[in-house]
């Protein structure tokens, strides 16, 4: 699913035969893909799966063992140049404990160009969040809110956010989800995203990039990855008549009824699909993630 031809000239990140052992285990093995400039990619897998130890090794956090990994054409490790031009907000992001939300973006200017004050305000009003308290008095909503306000208000080129916004609730993740659509839409930049709420966040993507077992299995563009699989239901004979031959993702069923999931379907499908008077239904990505990772449903969104 990977294209594994020659970077295009709007390539931001290009990653070829990366892999990364620690010890004995290899959390990445032998990764291909690119993300091309203004376009926002949902980084997506189970816990365990090696999207952190990717975002890592494109932040120069962390060393491939082998491979080539070029951001802005160029090596990420101990490279300030290209360093300059990334923010990396991450669930686990640690300040001073004695710092304060305030202390923490006034220092953001030393690190981001673009730091835009004024939005960063806006956000603090916004997502309530007390600027005097210190860091280490903040409960983890308050946290993932600071966070969020960086990596928004940076505005940096190539901004990595890795599930960052996992402790604020409904209301302040919609919250973030709009600005971010809403800043991106003004001041075009290269996003990546890793998250568990992928229901969520699916109408933000235009590419989506899974990572199981530490491979890629899926490197596509959103819109064509929304329509690439159908849930066909009814009796279990005509069901099963009409998937024979067909790629199978997953298959329930309960005395003489089945539901399979196939892949894509064509206009003449459905229509075939209607005159065996079996019903069809679109998958969501979450659901699509979900059968092609092996796991339930409630397991995928219990990882958090």
């Amino acid at each position: 699913m990977t294209n594994l031809s020659a970077p295009r000239p709007d390539t931001v990140v290009s990653v070829r035969n990366l892999t990364k052992r620690f010890g004995k285990v290899t959390a990445v093995n032998q990764v291909n893909f690119d993300i091309q400039a203004h376009t926002i990619t949902g980084l997506l897998g189970r816990n365990g799966a090696g999207k952190t130890t990717i975002m890592q090794v494109l932040t120069g956090q962390e060393f491939a063992t082998s491979g080539d990994v070029r951001v802005f054409g160029e090596s990420p490790a101990e490279n300030a140049r290209v360093l300059s031009n990334i923010s990396f907000i991450k669930e686990s992001q640690r300040y001073p404990d004695d710092f304060q939300p305030k202390h923490v973006f006034e220092s953001a200017p030393w690190f981001f160009e673009n730091w835009d004050a004024d939005f960063a305000a806006q956000l603090v009003d916004e997502f309530r969040l007390p600027v005097g308290r210190r860091i280490k008095k903040l409960s983890r909503g308050q946290l993932s809110a600071v966070g969020v306000i960086v990596g928004l208000a940076s505005r940096a080129p190539l901004t990595f956010f890795d599930e960052p916004y996992l402790g604020l609730d409904a209301v302040s993740r919609q919250l973030f989800y709009d600005r971010l659509l809403e800043d991106y839409a003004e001041h075009p930049r290269t996003v990546v995203l890793s998250t568990h709420l992928i229901d969520e966040v699916s109408q933000l993507l235009e590419h989506v990039l899974v990572i199981d077992q530490g491979e890629i299995i899926i490197d596509q563009d959103a819109e064509s990855l929304r329509g690439s699989a159908t849930t066909v239901v009814g009796m279990r004979a005509a069901v099963e008549a009409f998937v024979a031959g067909r790629e199978i993702l997953s298959r329930e069923g309960i005395g003489g009824l089945a539901s399979v999931t196939v892949g894509a379907l064509s206009a003449e499908d459905r229509l075939g699909a209607a005159h065996a008077g079996l019903e069809l239904s679109p998958v969501s990505l979450q659901q699509l993630i979900v059968r092609r990772t092996n796991v339930t449903e409630k397991e995928f969104e219990n990882q958090s």
